[in-house]
């Protein structure tokens, strides 16, 4: 029986260790496509009346983050199972221009943050015209107004943008902000009371405080990354690594897979 040298031995290691990484990516990826496609489907964004609305669904990302995942991932996969090195090249070559483009990306967020300030600002004033109208929209201006807790883009009273909060408007919503603005949303802790925020905009700052959340979510969005900064950091230092790590590994089997031919 012809015994492995140490070289061999790593090198088998680390193929079964890229193939079970993206293997596991592999999944990661088509979870998330079929979640972004449930989504598209459940809203029937394909419908004829939707259709031109598509580009802007949260659930396009997902359908195409996670159809981009699993397909990179599955070349990755096979490639180093079949120890084919036309597919791990391609692979690494793909990779390798992901990390580039990571790279760029922080280093433009970090230099334009004001410009990126502005475009979340307006991208909230956005979903706040649209949030009877979307439901993906609606939940994330919930889960941002809930988990931050606060109301509007910079005070409570932006949410007179929407048609139906604005205090000219004919409902019994009128002057009023979403329950995710409320203080305490839940009647008897319990109930999801949706009738918390009426009127609230007709209230001045010191009346409205035992209410409803005074503060904007573009500062506590703010206040939240500085209070974090160290474990964004850290998650980017880290999926920057893995990535790293995945090209040394894909360059050395291949490297390898030239000697031995």
């Amino acid at each position: 029986i012809t015994s492995l040298s140490p070289s061999s031995w790593s090198d088998y290691i680390l193929k079964y260790l890229l193939v079970t990484s993206n293997l596991l990516f592999t999944v990661l990826g088509l979870v998330t496509l079929v979640v972004g496609l449930w989504g598209l489907i459940n809203k029937e964004s394909f419908a004829q009346e939707k259709i031109n609305g598509i580009g802007t669904d949260p659930m396009l990302l997902f359908t195409f983050l996670g159809f981009i995942l699993a397909l990179l991932s599955l070349m990755g996969c096979v490639g180093a199972l079949r120890e084919n090195m036309c597919l791990l090249r391609t692979f690494s070559a793909i990779v390798l221009v992901l990390v580039v483009a990571q790279v760029l990306a922080v280093v433009v967020l970090y230099s334009l943050q004001r410009q990126i300030e502005d475009y979340l600002r307006s991208g909230m004033l956005a979903a706040m015209v649209r949030y009877q109208d979307d439901l993906d929209l609606r939940f994330i201006t919930n889960e941002i107004q809930t988990g931050l807790q606060c109301c509007g883009a910079d005070t409570y009273r932006d949410w007179g943008i929407n048609v139906y909060f604005n205090c000219s408007a004919p409902g019994v919503q009128a002057c009023g902000v979403p329950p995710s603005c409320c203080i305490d949303p839940l009647e008897n802790g319990t109930v999801w009371n949706s009738q918390c925020g009426v009127g609230a905009q007709k209230l001045d700052e010191f009346s409205a405080q035992s209410v409803i959340f005074l503060g904007g979510c573009m500062g506590s969005i703010s206040r939240w990354i500085e209070q974090h900064s160290g474990v964004i950091i850290t998650v980017v230092i880290i999926l920057l690594g893995v990535q790293i790590l995945t090209l040394f590994i894909t360059a050395r089997l291949c490297l390898f897979w030239r000697q031995t031919v």
